[in-house]
């Protein structure tokens, strides 16, 4: 099980990347929490909250496939975001990385990301996510199913998801478009963007 798994709906995508076992220059996890993201007005998802919504340029090119690559931004022109390309090639769509859970190269996820942040905290976050696990800028448009890629991704069983509203969005921001395994202390709490409209107001 591969890249098909990604074709079509990046909701459908998002979910189904819960519990997706995750490795990345010597460190493995699974993925417990995800958001997913759509693509242009004229696309089959429209998501004003997406990079590739104004259509394709630059670094998001990458957004419109093959599904099965990596997308790299920087967040705040900081940290580094990874996100799962899915939709159809030619068709915009994202699943962005929020949060695992460390299963194997523990030392190296806490030499990346300092001693005294406890287990549960090395990948919490999209940003924490990338520094644990080595995920760099130039990882953007990696092949995930290539096992000569730095950073790969495996399919597991299919897991339950919980379901909400995005983090950080200004538009779009009522959309329950961010899953992830109950239960899990390694999910991200939720923080609703002061930029975007009363909880109702939005998409």
């Amino acid at each position: 099980m591969g890249a098909e798994l990604l074709v079509g709906d990046p909701v459908a995508a998002a979910r189904r990347l819960l519990g997706a076992q995750l490795s990345g220059r010597g460190v493995e996890a699974t993925i417990v929490e995800v958001e997913a993201y759509g693509g242009p007005l004229d696309g089959p998802w429209p998501d004003a909250a997406s990079h590739s919504f104004r259509g394709p340029r630059g670094r998001n090119l990458v957004m419109y496939g093959p599904p099965g690559r990596m997308y790299t931004y920087r967040s705040h022109g900081i940290h580094v975001c990874a996100n799962v390309v899915c939709g159809y090639d030619g068709i915009a769509g994202a699943v962005l990385l929020r949060a695992a859970a460390v299963t194997g190269g523990l030392p190296q996820a806490q030499d990346r990301r300092g001693a005294a942040v406890t287990p549960a905290a090395l990948a919490r976050g999209p940003g924490n996510l990338c520094s644990a696990l080595g995920i760099i800028m130039e990882d953007n448009g990696i092949d995930l199913f290539d096992e000569r890629s730095p950073v790969r991704l495996r399919f597991g069983a299919p897991h339950a998801a919980v379901d909400g509203p995005r983090v950080g969005v200004s538009v779009a921001a009522d959309r329950p478009w961010r899953f992830w395994l109950e239960g899990r202390r390694e999910v991200s709490a939720y923080r609703r963007s002061p930029r975007a409209p009363a909880p109702g107001d939005s998409d």
